[in-house]
């Protein structure tokens, strides 16, 4: 303190000092002094501190040595205790030790358990959306069960019952014969006996056996093979019945009506024309006298057909054998009339059997391609001058004068100043022996049969002239265009204002023939260079189809004679058949898990699951031939048979579904529309409710196919599964079947074939067929929205993978199958795709068995036979739907896509199948089928129809 005073005072006095000394000082240099002032106070606080920490430090070592004597002091039982003191720590830490590894092991499970339970906790959250969703769908189920019930306590009527049938009991009575002009006046109403004919009979047909009946075999000179193959194709037609009593018409086989025991097969041109006088008046009535001895003619021979096909060998046939003749009220069918003979509406007029009795006939048709052949036009005949009773030649002079003229022009037409080339022959050149010894002027044939399809296979169009005289028709007209029709050349009849064509009734010929009366002579040439390709291409795909279908086989005009009279009379065909399908293996199931594969979003609600629900079958029986009778017979070319359904019934206008007759409608939002709540509510579209069969063909791979039904469970609209066992051999017995909430139907096939995917089995009760491989992944989206498209489009293919047929720019005469990506496609896989059922009979039974047997050559080529068959028949391409192009099957078996020669053989398929046809019948399309509202920006509330299609 002394020296601090001390200090203290020493700087008192030295800074008044200072004070005085600063005042003598330059004001530059009191910066100087500030800033080493402060230097120096720095310095002083840094000594202090530093002297701080020493003693801090001193002061902790000497405390420091004090504990430690303390311990020295410690005696040696504290010592000892001690050691037990830190033993027991050390056990402690042991017994420490373990519990925390318990508990470590404790917490580890409790967080496994924890996260199980969260596990399950979203698990139950994902149940939950998935029963929230099913109860949607069975509130949904409900409300259109309660409108089914109303709709049946609205609709409240019985089945209908059957009417009484018509028909007698017994065979017809006996009749007074009726007058010669009575019989020329015959028409439905008056000469045929509805009341043996009821609409509900299925138009029986008996036939007088000509081996048995010795009347007929007496009465006429029948060609043996007439008899037989008669016999043979009436036994495989469904209307054929032995019980008289319940016939509704007689069908009596007659020949060239001359008695047996005057003919003289050895000499066929040596009668003279006074003979053939004498013959002739000697036979017709000897032939009245036997047709009345018919068992069954009740006196005047109503309900009876008498059938008069000429013979194959044209140059024997009299053609119209009935001339002059009193046949009573029975109908005529030959194909030579007289105008003064024939009963429009009454008799028929038929082509000449020419075919073989049946099976495929394609070979015998010419390539429909090119439009425009090396002839425009062609002609090949010599005129048969008509003879009188005096066996003097008599031609009508206005008839020849007019032929006359015709030919001139036609001659000068060919030789005049044009690049069209023309063949016509109106002179046998050689000669020919055909001489029809028919009194009828006609124009006869000439050359051999090979030779005239020679010449008609490279003529785009072929000239039929009507028969001269008072005939309508005649046999070598009417092979003139069987000819024609075959051979793809479009006829054109001139005088087609006098005569009549075969089954006029019913076949619209202005599609397949150009009809002009002989005026238009001088207009020929300029009309048939005015028909573009397509219309020709069009006319000629027109002839082949009449022709196959009605001409080609003794088959075909049996079948068409009936169909004829049975379409007059208004009576429905007998049903087509189905393929009955019995369940053989075990298909016991058993439940699912509890998490089966949906392959979709649990809150989309694909729509309600509905109790199975047939779609009604043979509806239209007794209207679909009234309404629909020219598109059965020339645009489907099929009325021979009842479907049960057709892809081509009549649709509803939009406001009779809620105008009388709304039943078995469901409109989404019950007509006002909606987004995806209300679209997942009801179908909709134009049809009312259905449902759809899935038809899986499967071979040797049961994993895969109990996969593929697995996925299948909760798919709405689905009434029924078909398992197509392709296999030889059974299934495992204890394979065990899935069940996924609908009917699995599991048929064992015959053999091993591609072509049973398409048998129509009795089993499936929709329209609606959806054909999927057993390794094909959809998801449920994707099929409903394929169904759903499929109801708009009813005639078509609709379905996934798309493929196109692709011309081989190499070789320019063939095409390919291709199956890259394209923005144009012609095909789509029946792998995946939705076809109408009808398509499977016409398939299985009209499709020509060429097709089927070159698929089981191949064992390939199946999806493009029905690719073919549906464009051919409805001349529109497939619709393809989603961006699917190709499936895939990780784990799957080796298919036979895989295999190197699969698409060799697929390129063979579509140049035979062309080759079968005439005709490429595929057609390209660049549309791809999108749901409404894809990529569409809608509000929050709203949903799209579907979230990923």
């Amino acid at each position: 303190m002394a020296n601090y005073e001390s200090l203290m005072g020493s700087g008192s006095t030295s800074g008044a000092g200072i004070c005085n000394w600063l005042k003598r000082m330059k004001l530059y240099r009191i910066g100087i002094i500030i800033a080493v002032c402060l230097l120096l106070v720095s310095f002083i606080f840094y000594c202090l501190l530093l002297n701080d920490e020493t003693n801090t430090q001193n002061n902790d070592i000497h405390r420091t040595r004090s504990q430690l004597e303390a311990f020295e002091e410690i005696s040696p039982l504290k010592a000892a205790d001690l050691k037990l003191r830190i033993d027991e720590m050390l056990r402690i830490k042991g017994t420490v030790s373990l519990e925390l590894r318990d508990l470590e092991a404790r917490r580890q499970k409790l967080q496994s358990e924890i996260g199980l339970y969260n596990q399950k906790i979203d698990e139950l959250k994902q149940e939950l959306g998935r029963q929230q969703t099913e109860l949607e769908r069975l509130k949904i189920s409900v409300e259109q069960a309660q409108v089914a019930q109303q709709e049946a306590v609205l609709r409240n009527t019985p089945e209908l019952a059957l009417p009484k049938p018509l028909f007698s009991i017994s065979v017809p009575e006996k009749n007074q014969p009726i007058s010669s002009s009575q019989v020329r006046d015959c028409k439905m109403s008056t000469c045929f006996d509805h009341s043996r004919c009821s609409l509900t009979s299925g138009f029986p047909v008996f036939l007088y056996d000509p081996d048995s009946n010795s009347v007929v075999n007496r009465g006429f000179d029948i060609d043996g093979f007439l008899k037989t193959t008669i016999k043979q194709t009436l036994g495989y037609n469904a209307h054929l019945t032995n019980d008289p009593k319940k016939a509704c018409i007689f069908m009596v086989l007659v020949g060239e009506a001359f008695p047996e025991q005057e003919i003289q097969r050895n000499s066929r041109y040596a009668f003279s024309s006074l003979n053939n006088v004498k013959r002739t008046s000697y036979s017709t009535s000897l032939n009245v006298t036997r047709l009345k001895l018919l068992p069954y003619w009740g006196g005047d021979g109503r309900n009876h057909v008498l059938l008069n096909f000429a013979r194959r060998d044209l140059s024997l046939a009299t053609g119209n054998v009935f001339r002059q003749m009193n046949t009573g009220r029975a109908m005529l069918v030959q194909s030579s009339f007289e105008v003064e003979q024939f009963r429009a509406g009454f008799d028929i007029i038929v082509p000449p059997i020419l075919g073989p009795p049946g099976g495929d006939v394609w070979q015998e048709c010419s390539p429909m391609l090119p439009a425009r052949r090396k002839f425009l036009l062609s002609f090949q005949g010599e005129m048969n001058a008509q003879q009188n009773q005096t066996g003097l030649n008599h031609v009508d002079d206005e008839a020849e004068t007019v032929d006359d003229f015709i030919i001139e022009h036609l001659k000068e037409m060919s030789s005049g100043h044009t690049q069209d080339r023309f063949l016509l022959q109106f002179e046998c050149i050689p000669a020919t022996e055909q001489r029809n010894p028919s009194a009828v002027r006609d124009w006869s044939l000439c050359g051999t049969d090979n030779s005239r399809k020679s010449i008609l296979k490279d003529s785009t169009f072929t000239l039929l002239l009507s028969p001269g005289g008072n005939s309508i028709s005649s046999t070598l007209f009417n092979a003139r265009l069987y000819e024609a029709l075959r051979a793809g050349a479009i006829p054109v009849v001139l005088g087609g204002d006098q005569v009549e064509l075969p089954y006029a009734e019913t076949i619209e010929w202005r599609r397949a023939a150009i009809l002009l009366p002989k005026a238009r002579i001088t207009e020929l040439h300029f009309l048939l260079r005015a028909i573009p390709d397509a219309d020709l291409l069009s006319m000629r795909r027109q002839c082949r189809l009449i022709w196959e279908r009605y001409l080609s086989s003794v088959q075909a005009t049996v079948d068409t004679i009936i169909a004829s009279l049975r379409d007059r009379l208004g009576i429905p065909p007998k049903p087509v058949s189905a393929i009955v399908a019995h369940s053989v293996f075990n298909t016991s199931f058993v439940p699912l898990k509890s998490d089966p594969v949906f392959d979709t979003e649990p809150d989309e609600s694909l729509g309600p699951i509905e109790p199975p629900y047939p779609s009604p079958a043979f509806r239209r029986n007794y209207t679909a031939l009234l309404i629909q009778s020219r598109e059965a017979w020339n645009d489907w070319a099929d009325p021979f048979a009842l479907y049960p359904q057709l892809p081509f019934d009549p649709v509803l206008p939009s406001d009779a579904k809620f105008i009388g007759s709304h039943m078995g409608f469901r409109p989404i939002g019950k007509g006002a529309g909606g987004a995806g709540k209300e679209f997942g509510e009801a179908l909709g579209g134009n049809y009312p409710r259905e449902q759809f069969t899935i038809v899986i063909l499967t071979y040797e791979r049961e994993q895969v196919l109990m996969d593929s039904l697995s996925r299948l469970y909760g798919l709405p609209y689905l009434h029924k599964v078909i398992v197509v066992w392709n296999s030889p051999k059974p299934p495992l017995e204890d394979l065990r079947w899935p069940d996924i909430g609908v009917p699995v139907h599991v048929v064992r096939a015959p053999r091993n074939s591609l072509n049973n995917r398409f048998l129509p089995f009795d089993a499936i009760e929709t329209e609606a067929l959806l054909s999927v491989d057993d390794d094909a992944h959809l998801r449920h989206d994707e099929i409903l929205f394929g169904f759903r498209v499929w109801r708009e489009h009813r005639d078509r293919v609709v379905g996934f993978p798309g493929r196109f047929h692709a011309w081989d720019t190499n070789t320019l005469d063939a095409w390919n199958y291709n199956s890259n990506y394209s923005c144009e496609l012609s095909m789509v896989l029946t792998g995946a795709a939705f076809i109408h059922k009808y398509y499977t009979y016409l398939y299985t039974y009209a499709l020509p068995q060429a097709i089927r047997d070159k698929v089981d050559e191949y064992m390939n080529c199946e999806d493009i036979a029905m690719n073919f068959l549906v464009s051919h028949v409805t001349r529109k391409p497939p619709v393809k739907v989603t961006s699917r192009w190709t499936f895939r099957c990780p784990g799957c078996p080796v298919s036979l896509s895989e295999d190197d020669t699969h698409f060799q053989e697929r390129h063979k398929c579509i140049n035979f199948f062309t080759k079968v046809f005439g005709y490429t019948p595929l057609l390209n399309t660049q549309y791809r089928a999108d749901s409404i509202l894809f990529k569409t920006r809608i509000p929050h509330d709203k949903q799209k129809c579907f979230k990923f299609i």
